[in-house]
């Protein structure tokens, strides 16, 4: 599809390399526009240098551990070199690590490749507002280049958030963009924080062999989640050794030498060799102009934008964490991507949350989209629904998987799904057929007539598609 006015020529600088920024870079200049990308930390952000990919290569690490804990009630016994069976798996965490950010550094040269065949200027340093069509670029707090621009787009993304009474110090207590440099493996770590990353890194350690306590405020883990899935996670974490301290709230994380002690408000404290922080993100929107420029933050300091990610100020954009819309890289992509779309004059469909899909990387993983178990229960929309266990699945049964499940929402009457959640191995992939449904508005029994591989964990989509079927 080509754009309205193709080559014109516009000047679009995106301040911010992430996915919102390098993929709202990628439509920018496939539509003719100039594009400079101004960046600090190196291009992919935070997504590709100190969180998605690094901790889902973590966690690649943590599911082999977990399916070879599982390898003898598949017959298969893993023995040590004197032949006797081994009693425990050990990992090296100084050499997983070292794959973890090699693999970051690969993926961050690969973007860097694309965005030059696709000629955008990259210029490292600091981008600021200096009025709504101005950005100066600082480097070592110098201003040493001004950018003029006909579209900005700011995609700074956000930063893990710290307390006073809990600072890291990149050693022992750590934040989740800090735990890549550990060479030794912790004793016992403590993470604070049940949220999606809190969640991911436990279960991750967890598999590891580390022991692990999880700090909960809340009543259970994962509490923005489904919360049948989240039941089945905590099931599964406790049953392979996790403590779980639900309705626990931190009061403060201090060190002693090699020892790390979290206090909890109501008195008790917890001990370990290592801490990693999860307490959510704050937005990287001070000090950036924004507010001279016009552009509207919300109480949190997130900037305000419309579903096709305009700010409050004409002609500026804004994209990803820094919006605090969705914390999803693909949400990212896709608001950098509607930003280009409707700036340069090309068909624009406006950001639908409803159609995002998204996944918690936990053993066993978590996958949604559309409608929630949440928003049926408080009565937001009428929907029908449909729980189907994995341990009834053939393939789940060949590879020993008995925890998880798929559930469906459809419509009554229309009978189109609106909504799913699946849990189990893989997830990520299984939500898939789940989410085309969503996005095309297609009912459960045109879910359940298309043909699933026999035997296979996708069957169960299907399956729980016929039982929503009525006549």
């Amino acid at each position: 599809m080509t754009a309205h006015h193709t080559g014109r020529g516009d000047h679009v600088v995106i301040v911010g390399g992430g996915p919102g920024g390098y993929e709202s870079a990628l439509v920018a200049a496939q539509l003719g526009a100039r594009v400079t990308v101004v960046d600090t930390d190196g291009l992919g952000g935070s997504a590709v240098l100190t969180d998605c990919v690094p901790s889902k290569t973590l966690i690649a690490t943590a599911e082999l551990m977990t399916e070879v804990a599982g390898a003898a009630e598949l017959g298969v016994n893993v023995t040590d070199h004197e032949g006797d069976v081994a009693t425990s798996l050990r990992v090296d965490l100084a050499r997983v690590n070292r794959r973890v950010k090699q693999l970051a550094a690969d993926q961050s040269s690969d973007i860097t490749r694309r965005l030059s065949l696709e000629n955008v200027t990259v210029v490292i340093g600091r981008g600021r507002l200096d009025g709504p069509g101005r950005v100066v670029v600082e480097s070592d707090g110098v201003a040493d280049q001004t950018l003029d621009a006909d579209a900005v787009l700011i995609a700074t993304g956000a930063a893990p958030r710290t307390l006073p009474t809990a600072q890291p110090d990149g050693e022992r207590i750590l934040t989740w963009e800090q735990v890549y440099d550990l060479t030794e493996v912790p004793t016992e770590l403590i993470v604070v924080g049940s949220g999606v990353t809190g969640a991911e890194f436990a279960s991750a350690y967890l598999a590891l062999g580390i022991p692990v306590t999880l700090v909960s405020s809340r009543e259970r883990v994962l509490p923005g989640e489904d919360a049948d899935a989240s039941a089945v996670l905590e099931e599964v974490s406790i049953r392979r050794g996790m403590t779980v301290l639900s309705r626990s709230r931190m009061e403060s994380v201090t060190r002693e030498g090699d020892v790390v002690t979290v206090r909890l408000t109501d008195g008790r404290s917890v001990q370990g060799s290592h801490c990693i922080l999860a307490l959510g993100s704050v937005p990287n929107t001070s000090d950036l102009g924004l507010e001279a420029a016009g552009v509207a933050l919300n109480d949190g300091g997130f900037v305000t934008v419309d579903r096709v990610s305009r700010t409050s100020a004409r002609g500026v954009y804004a994209a990803g964490d820094c919006t605090g819309v969705l914390m999803l890289a693909s949400v990212a992509a896709m608001q950098g991507r509607i930003a280009m779309w409707h700036f340069l004059g090309d068909t624009v469909h406006p950001l639908d949350l409803r159609k995002v899909s998204s996944n918690v990387f936990t053993a066993p993983e978590i996958a949604t989209v559309g409608w929630s178990q949440a928003a049926v229960d408080a009565r937001e929309i009428e929907a029908e629904s449909v729980m189907l266990p994995l341990s009834g699945n053939p393939r789940a049964k060949m590879q020993g998987v008995r925890d998880g499940f798929v559930k469906l929402f459809c419509r009554p009457g229309t009978g189109i799904v609106i909504g799913g959640v699946v849990v189990g191995p893989r997830a990520s992939e299984l939500i898939h057929p789940v989410s085309i449904a969503v996005a095309e508005s297609l009912t459960a029994d045109q879910l359940a007539q298309a043909f699933t591989v026999y035997p296979s964990m996708s069957g169960s989509v299907a399956e729980a598609a016929r039982r929503l079927h009525r006549f």
